[in-house]
Formats: C-alpha cells, structure tokens, sequence
C-alpha cells in the first residue's frame, strides 16, 4: 500500500504530512499544536487571503521582485482558491497563533504546491508566495477584505431587503389603527404602518451605520510587512496593490496613513462590531414585537397570525410557535456576544501587533453572515406572511381607557382620569361612559375619541 503520509522539512525540521494535502510542513504544525475548537476560519476569509496573494504575485510580477512564470503560477493556483476549491485544505484551528502566522503560512503552502505542480518548478511559500509581505500586514489586511466584500455582498443588501419588505407590509396596513403600548401597558392608539415604519427606519439606520465604518475598514495594512516600517517590501508594492485591489473589488480600499496604527491595533473591526452589535439590537426589538404581536392565539395578545412552519411541541398537538422570530433573536444574541469577544481581542495590541487577529477574524466575519442571513428569514418567512386579526384589535381598542387622553384639553386631566377608571372597571367603551359623565355632545366625543382622528 502508498504510504498515507509525506515527509516535509521547514526552519525546525522534518515533520510527517498527510500525502494528499496540499499544504506543508508549518500547516501540519499548526494543526498538531492547536487542536482546541475544530472550528476554522470561513471560506470568505481565506477566499480573501488568496486574492491578496494573487494581487502580490501581479504587483511583484510588474516590479520585477519575481519572474513571470512564477508570478503567473501563484496567480492562477490562488484564482482557485478564490473560486471556492480546496477549502478541506485550510484547516488551522482558529484559536492558534495570534498573528494568524499558521492561517497565512497555509494559505502560502496550498498555493506553492498548487503553483509548482503546474509550472513544472519550484514556487516557495516564504520566498515566493509570501514576496514583500509579512503575517502581520497580510492577516489584518484580509480581516478588513473580507469584511468589506461580506457587508457589501451580503449584510448591506439583506438589511435594504428587510427594510423594504416592512415598508410593503406596512403601506398593506395602514388603515389598521391598534393599542399603543408603553411599559406592556395600554396606551395611546397608533396606526400599525407607523409601529412597522419605526422598524424599518431601524434597519435603515443599521445599514447607514455599517456604510459609516467602512470608511476606516477601507484602510489596509498591506505593505507594512512585519512592524510597519515595510521591511522586505518594494518602496512602490502597497500603492500597486491597493489600486489593483480597487479595481478587482470595485470598493474604495487605500493603503492607511499609517501602517503602525494598522497592525498595532484593530479599532475598525471593533468599531463594524460595534455597529453589528446596535442591528443585532434591533433585530432583537423586531423579533421580539412579532413575537408579542403574535402571542396566544387565545390567551396572548394574539394581533397578528404568523405562518405556521412547523409543529410547535413534541408533546401538545396543534402548537404553533413564532420559530423564526426566535431564530433571529438568537443569532442577534451571538452577535452581541461576538461583539464582546471582539472588544476584548481588541485590548490585546502590545506594541506593534495584535496577538487575537484569527478570533477577531472569525467572530467579525460570524456576525455578519449571522446577520444578513436574519434579516432576511424575518423578512420572507415572518414579516412578508404574517395576518392581522383584526376581531383582536378593534375590541381592546374601543375599551382602551388611555382615550381618554383626547379630554385632556375639553375637560382636564382630573376628570379624564375618573371616565379612563370607570370605563376599564366596568369594562365599557369609553365613548359611553364619557357621555355619561360630560356635557359634551355624543357627536362631538365620536370626533374626539375617533382612533383615527387621534392617530
């Protein structure tokens, strides 16, 4: 039988690899040294890897810094990577070294290999692959990338989806005039287009905030190399690069002022998390209006029907619960708390490294993906199909004693307060019980506690 592994050799020397991975010597270290989670980095994240790689290899092919065939080599066999392939290859634990040393030391080896093999020579991880770049540009660099194309590819268009989805159900419900609520008490009516409205203007504001800090996820590492100063990297490699870059993704990605501030920290990460962290808020506010709305359906509030998409109890026949509301809302809660691990990685810059880049990486790139992907459940599955009962709207609203808000100007708030007590002890309308007690024409209290009128 073949034997089932491979000898490889680095800087500490030899070290047995599987024979059929593409990786090296550094890859199977890393996967020995840091077995501790088996989650590792998403495909989005070493997708954006390979295509710094690519765009290295073209820039350091114009500069002369490597010769064409290799240049060629490494960009055609990082194009496959980028195209989705060889993603069993990848698969450094992500609680590893903190620059993410062994993730771009992977990425270089599958490349070389894949590079040599085609070429016919040898294409070196470190001296070609990795030509006028370092971990600690290369790993913050694809943090933002990847962030940058997630919120532009994915995030920013679901929450444009599930916006305009509320703004469409709400136009649909505009004339449906419901209790008002504040502290879960009855208060004063609103139309339910304006209660939906307020959310979709929420997700809006989301959507504004993510686009606010892209601005300084724009900035990159790249060409910083190994403190900042750009040691080993060609004076003109990081403006080549970004422009390539600019091109290849069509968003506004700059070389930062300073490389220092790139690598020595990760503030723009935690500064997306953050605004992540107040649409994961939202989205909880939603879920859990939708969830109150929907409550019952006999012994809730019991507003609104949602589409029924499973059974709801093992145990209880007919039991229909609000699934997708609590799916969103449990992904809102990673999210917040993603956003707290972020945070917390982020107080690990000494000097001029941030040693948690992998864990910012993978939390970052989780919540996004998280977030769009609930955005949009809520949006086709929640928000879309969802029936107002209206039989379970006029009735408490006819009897919502805080009506008697509307008197305030005619009569006072003194005498208001008695008609709202009466009326909700004796559980009658508050339009007879005011009659009663008031002067005021009945013709006139029909305009003054009219829902409408009032909303």
């Amino acid at each position: 039988m073949p034997p089932t592994y491979r000898i490889e050799k680095d800087s500490l020397g030899e070290i047995k690899v599987p024979s059929s991975a593409l990786y090296g010597a550094q890859t199977q270290r890393a996967v020995e040294n840091f077995p501790v989670s088996g989650l590792t980095l998403p495909p989005a994240f070493t997708q954006a890897l390979a295509l710094i790689k690519k765009i290295a290899a073209e820039v350091n092919g114009e500069l002369d810094e490597l010769d064409s065939v290799r240049s060629a080599a490494i960009i055609a066999a990082a194009q496959q990577i980028i195209d989705g392939l060889h993603h069993a290859q990848f698969p450094v634990d992500v609680f590893q070294t903190g620059s993410g040393t062994s993730t771009n030391m992977n990425v270089n080896e599958v490349i070389a290999n894949l590079a040599s093999r085609a070429a016919g020579i040898e294409i070196h991880p470190n001296d070609h692959v990795n030509r006028g770049q370092s971990s600690n540009d290369v790993i913050p660099t694809a943090i933002h990338l990847s962030a940058a194309l997630a919120c532009h590819r994915h995030l920013l268009p679901a929450l444009e989806h599930l916006a305009a989805t509320i703004e469409s159900k709400a136009a649909t419900l505009d004339r449906v005039i419901k209790t008002g609520r504040t502290h879960l008490m009855d208060a004063m009516p609103l139309r339910m287009s304006q209660e939906m409205n307020a959310w979709a203007l929420q997700i809006r504001n989301g959507a504004e905030r993510i686009e606010a800090a892209l601005v300084r996820i724009y900035r990159l590492a790249q060409g910083g190399t190994a403190v900042g100063t750009g040691i080993n990297a060609h004076p003109e490699f990081a403006a080549r690069f970004t422009e390539i870059l600019r091109q290849d993704t069509d968003l506004p990605f700059e070389q930062n002022t300073s490389f220092f501030e790139s690598l020595s920290c990760q503030d723009a990460s935690i500064e997306l998390s953050g605004q992540l962290k107040v649409i994961a808020v939202s989205i909880l506010k939603i879920a859990n209006d939708l969830r109150w709305m929907n409550s019952g359906p006999l012994a809730g509030l019991g507003e609104i029907e949602l589409p029924a998409l499973q059974p709801g109890s093992s145990i209880m026949p007919g039991k229909v619960n609000p699934v997708i509301p609590e799916a969103a809302a449990m992904a809102a809660v990673q999210v917040i708390g993603n956003d707290a691990a972020i945070t917390t990685a982020g107080l690990s810059g000494n000097f001029q490294l941030n040693v948690m880049l992998p864990l910012i990486a993978y939390n970052l790139l989780q919540s996004i993906e998280i977030l769009g992907n609930a955005c949009r459940l809520l949006a086709d599955k929640a928000i879309t199909g969802f029936n107002v009962r209206l039989e379970n709207i006029s009735a408490p609203l006819e009897k919502n004693p805080m009506l008697a808000t509307a008197l305030n100007p005619v009569i006072g708030y003194a005498q208001a307060a008695v008609i709202a007590k009466t009326a909700y002890q004796q559980n009658r309308p508050i339009i007879d019980v005011a009659a009663e007690m008031t002067d005021i024409p009945r013709e006139q209290l029909e305009i003054l506690l009219d829902p409408a009128h009032l909303v």
